[in-house]
């Protein structure tokens, strides 16, 4: 018969083998967190970005109050002083040197009499420049202005020597086809040196053309280039040692042309046919 042990015994096999045990056992270690890991990588980044931004908005103000130190005209320069364009300009340039509204200082300068058109360039670190060409005029129009080689009215108060340019005289809207009828008439009278000084068009469409020495040429308002071709023929054939004596040329008929001469004398010339000369 077995005796149990006594409770003593039992007591002490009982803590040996919880001790055993506990010393078999291996603990893990601790783990640092990732997602602290990656919040603490996102404040990094967003305090580096800050920083980056507030060092470019700085630069960037401090770009903006550069001053425009410098501003330089160029181009061919006749009707318009350098010191009135940088003059017309210095209230475009109060924000700064990148500030600048360049298409507005270029409105500005092209709104100007003699200007046609400009060209607005900032130069760094703190110079502006500004390149002009100026209207060419062709002809007077009116009693109000010019017109120049793109056939567009622009005024003056500067005339300068220009008041000795051809004289255009039509209705408003008629500049351009006025300017072409002037430049094709002056290449039909070229080889003859018949110069044309003065342009008129009439509310039914009737030229009248006034040439150097006063002669008077009424070409109505059809067939220009024909009518135009008959007074070249007439004065090669009949009046070229008389023109001085032509007081009008009528070049409205179907066929012909009437011509008149200074007094005691006037005589009519009509041709039947029309009188054709190449182009």
């Amino acid at each position: 018969m077995v005796k149990p042990l006594p409770s003593s015994l039992q007591n002490n096999r009982s803590r040996r083998s919880t001790g055993g045990q506990g010393a078999s056992r291996k603990q893990a270690p601790v783990q640092p967190s990732k997602v602290g890991f990656a919040w603490l990588n996102r404040i990094l980044i967003l305090a580096g970005g800050g920083v980056v931004l507030v060092a470019g908005l700085q630069a960037f103000v401090t770009l903006q109050s550069i001053p425009v130190e410098q501003i330089t005209v160029t181009g061919k320069l006749e009707y318009t002083r350098a010191e009135e364009v940088q003059e017309l300009v210095q209230p475009a340039l109060v924000g700064g040197f990148l500030s600048a509204d360049l298409t507005l200082i270029r409105q500005l300068l092209e709104d100007m009499p003699w200007i046609y058109r400009a060209t607005v360039r900032r130069r760094w670190p703190s110079s502006l420049e500004i390149n002009v060409v100026e209207q060419l005029p062709i002809a007077r129009w009116g009693d109000s202005g010019f017109l120049n080689h793109q056939a567009q009215f622009f005024q003056t108060i500067n005339e300068g020597s220009w008041g000795a340019l051809p004289l255009l005289v039509g209705p408003d809207g008629t500049a351009r086809q006025l300017m072409g009828s002037y430049q094709r008439l002056e290449e039909l009278l070229a080889p003859l040196r018949m110069e044309v000084i003065e342009l008129s068009l009439d509310e039914r469409g009737q030229l009248r053309a006034i040439l150097q020495g006063g002669t008077e040429v009424y070409l109505g308002s059809d067939d220009f280039v024909e009518r135009v071709q008959r007074l070249l023929a007439l004065y090669r054939d009949e009046l070229s040692a008389r023109s001085t004596e032509v007081v009008r040329v009528d070049l409205r008929y179907e066929s012909g042309l009437a011509v008149a001469f200074h007094e005691p004398v006037e005589v009519a010339v009509v041709t039947t046919n029309p009188i054709r000369v190449g182009e």
